[in-house]
């Protein structure tokens, strides 16, 4: 999934580049052209700083969702995490960074969107609350997370797809010396090949398999941590400036909670993207039938396979993401 990196101010949605150890660009006040290409840009670099940075813990996230479900008396392909990184090892690091070609270039335009859709949902809010006679422009609760849901779903238009190719690379087993039989299982070279294949056997609607939980996925995800940071800082009692270190902990948090929120449909998605095309080889007719099957067989552990994963990857990933954010708007600012 693509993590959001927008702060927000005591009641209305912001980034602070203040000098002061705030994070960023206020977006609350009309910015013009230059602040939003600047916006994007930076946007972009902290962008492919998150896919670098999470992208090992990724794939031992989506390999742990998606491994078969277990026949009486078969061991499972991957008992946890430690195991999972272990046998991923033996394919060579460079197994870690599978299917990682195709989030580094779609990165800025997941975040072009994602500041597009939020904030013409802040204007169409804040519109709302003039003419019901607040001059504030304090979005409520409500609003925020509606904001940052909106937000989500026209990421998604990007985010989709990009993981669903992910998540596809991700899983294949990488031929070794030792285990050579797995050339035969790989199904796609790289991501052009996988996108290639996808789209001449089943089309657009091939590329976009899963397309629905994920925008289920993305409304709660980026709505819940809207609203966790905003509450984190109003529980602070800050206004329009914060410590670097408390922004970076409550995007922290703000990340965990979200994560907690949205891990089984998460793992829905990954199920349903790596399920199979056609009714001969589909094991699930929907997202309704992958969450009985997944429960009856698994039970609620079930929904959770490879969660721990996540969080230990949630706190340094959104960590570094605001890092770089920060860094690459103090440099865009001096040119």
């Amino acid at each position: 999934m693509v993590e959001p990196n927008i702060l927000d101010t005591q009641g209305g949605l912001m980034i602070d580049t203040s000098q002061k150890g705030g994070i960023m660009i206020d977006t609350s006040q009309k910015g013009g052209l230059m602040v939003t290409i600047k916006e994007c840009a930076s946007g972009t670099v902290s962008g492919i700083v998150q896919v670098l940075v999470g992208q090992p813990l990724n794939t031992v996230k989506v390999r742990l969702q998606t491994q078969p479900i277990l026949i009486p008396g078969q061991p499972p392909l991957y008992s946890n995490m430690l195991d999972c990184i272990q046998k991923t090892s033996k394919e060579g690091f460079s197994a870690f960074y599978k299917g990682t070609t195709i989030p580094l270039v779609g990165m800025g335009a997941c975040v072009s969107i994602q500041f597009a859709g939020l904030e013409n949902m802040k204007r169409f809010f804040n519109e709302i609350n003039e003419r019901n006679g607040n001059k504030t422009s304090v979005l409520t609760n409500s609003q925020l997370f509606l904001s940052g849901a909106a937000a989500g779903i026209a990421n998604s238009v990007i985010s989709g797809p990009i993981e669903h190719i992910r998540t596809r690379l991700q899983v294949q087993i990488t031929p070794t010396p030792s285990n050579s039989s797995a050339k035969k299982s790989m199904l796609y070279s790289g991501p052009i090949d996988c996108i290639k294949q996808i789209y001449s056997s089943y089309g657009i609607r091939g590329i976009y398999k899963g397309q629905m939980i994920t925008m289920v996925r993305e409304f709660q995800g980026f709505g819940t941590y809207f609203f966790l940071y905003e509450f984190l800082k109003r529980m602070d009692g800050k206004g329009r400036e914060i410590e670097s270190w408390k922004a970076y902990l409550f995007g922290a948090l703000a990340g965990y909670g979200m994560w907690l929120v949205i891990y089984p449909i998460d793992l829905l998605k990954s199920k349903l993207q790596m399920d199979g095309f056609t009714p001969q080889t589909r094991k699930y007719k929907n997202a309704l039938d992958c969450f009985a099957l997944t429960y009856r067989y698994e039970g609620l552990r079930g929904f959770f396979k490879g969660f721990g994963t996540v969080m230990l990857r949630a706190g340094p990933v959104n960590a570094s993401t605001f890092m770089a954010y920060e860094l690459a708007m103090k440099s865009f600012d001096k040119l």
